[in-house]
């Protein structure tokens, strides 16, 4: 059988606020959580006069006393659903006073004789979700002494919904949010969408220093400074930070657009600065990509143009007469044409080695034409200048070899350990005999395999049929 509950454990335990006064208002006990929220030691407070232990004058004093006395010569429960009460901070924070928003209920605690001995008092510092409120929706929050009245607990359970509605609004924001107070950036509080920014770490109660050393050196904490210093907002638009998103791991580049709000009480001080933003990494990534694109795209046009430049002139030059140069100018265009289609179907990421003679051997038929080699993927500018080798190939073949007549032509290809190497071979054609000069077709070939991919070509004119055979790195450029 179990011992006996311990209920002041029971009573440390409780994540909420209470604490409890005797009848003459000195406190009797508190549990660990309103020490925590007031920044007292249970001695410092032990059989105090509550209003000795936290010294007030005023508004405040009057409407806290008021509803502990009528809680205690009424028996009932009173409740306070804002009260403004200033405590005296820590001297780690620079002590003095800090005007706080609370809400108060206070219960009584009866003796044998129907007397109230004690009164136990709930409370919840609820400063932050009024200063969201204000933000929210404008104006200030109401105080306790404009809510006393007859419906003062429908009232308070109103304040208490919309409280709770506006915390939830925090929480789920989109945008990144975070309260800091005092000279030390200490944070209060927090929503998901900043946490997970920073890699859900336990940030609150510490400076901003503390919770998060890798800002330092960038200059963050010193931009909060200067906001507290000065009152006036700070704007950042797509700034560079360098977050630890997990334990361990090395600073991950983000992209911030945020505002340092500074928070200027009544009085016109500042006792903290907001801060609100959003992460846009992936547009600053998405903006940097299209401006790769686009000087990507000016710098393929430049190539294009000056390759149909280059295939105009030599066309002309060797063409017999115009209409020549027209069938064979078109030709080339076409091809040129056929290997742009299949790169900007795979928008400029390439295209296969296997589909590029495709589309080149097409019109002779797979009966005539065998291809055979495993798929390789083609970086963009490898497929044009390759595309341009077998247009020319097959036309040669077409023309004088094995395509010309009934004959057979085959590519196989391989891949070798920095690149690609492939034999062009013709049989069944006409008797092959050497040029005794070289034709366009010949130049561009040799152009493109030599000086643009930096390859090495050998062409043997067989009597039984074209050899021709390349070797070529294959880059990723």
């Amino acid at each position: 059988m179990s011992g006996p509950i311990d209920f002041q454990n029971v009573f440390d335990r409780i994540p909420s606020p209470y604490m409890m006064l005797d009848r003459h208002l000195r406190y009797a006990a508190a549990n660990r959580a309103y020490l925590a929220v007031v920044g007292r030691r249970w001695e410092d407070i032990a059989g105090r006069y509550l209003f000795d232990a936290f010294p007030s004058e005023g508004e405040s004093r009057r409407v806290l006393e008021e509803s502990l006395l009528r809680c205690r010569d009424t028996g009932q429960v009173d409740m306070l659903p804002l009260i403004e009460y200033a405590i005296q901070r820590p001297a780690r924070l620079g002590g003095g006073f800090e005007a706080r928003i609370w809400s108060a209920t206070h219960t009584p605690i009866a003796n044998a004789r129907g007397e109230t001995a004690y009164i136990l008092q709930h409370t919840q510092d609820v400063t932050e979700i009024q200063r969201l409120k204000d933000v929210a929706f404008g104006g200030r929050a109401p105080t306790a002494a404009t809510m006393l009245g007859d419906d003062i607990l429908q009232r308070a359970e109103a304040v208490q919904a919309q409280s709770l509605q506006l915390r939830r609004l925090f929480m789920q924001a989109p945008s990144f949010m975070v309260v800091l107070r005092g000279p030390e950036h200490i944070i209060e509080l927090v929503n998901n969408a900043y946490l997970q920014l920073i890699g859900h770490r336990d940030v609150v109660g510490l400076p901003i220093r503390q919770a998060l050393p890798e800002v330092v050196e960038q200059g963050f904490p010193d931009l909060l400074d200067k906001v507290l210093v000065t009152a006036e907002a700070f704007v950042g638009r797509q700034i560079k930070i360098g977050l630890q998103r997990a334990p361990d791991a090395p600073l991950e580049e983000r992209y911030l657009d945020f505002v340092y709000q500074p928070i200027v009480e009544s009085d016109g001080s500042v006792s903290g600065v907001f801060v609100e933003g959003v992460d846009i990494t992936e547009q600053v990534h998405a903006q940097d990509q299209q401006r790769l694109l686009l000087d990507e795209l000016n710098h393929r046009v430049k190539n294009t143009l000056a390759t149909v430049q280059a295939i105009s002139q030599q066309t002309l030059r060797s063409a017999t007469d115009p209409a020549a140069f027209a069938k064979a100018f078109e030709a080339r265009l076409l091809a040129l044409s056929q290997t742009h289609n299949a790169l900007t179907d795979s928008h400029w990421a390439g295209a296969g080695l296997r589909h590029i003679l495709e589309l080149e051997l097409q019109p002779y038929g797979p009966e005539r034409v065998s291809l055979e080699g495993p798929d390789v993927h083609l970086p963009a500018r490898m497929a044009l200048s390759l595309g341009m080798v077998f247009h020319e190939l097959a036309t040669n073949a077409a023309k004088y070899g094995a395509l010309s007549r009934d004959g057979r032509l085959s590519v196989s290809w391989r891949r070798e350990a920095e690149g690609l190497a492939f034999t062009w071979r013709e049989t069944g054609g006409p008797l092959v005999i050497t040029p005794t000069r070289r034709g366009f077709g010949s130049r561009l070939v040799e152009r493109s395999i030599i000086s643009e991919l930096r390859g090495t070509l050998q062409v043997d004119y067989r009597a039984e049929g074209l050899v021709c055979q390349v070797w070529t790195p294959l880059t990723e450029g």
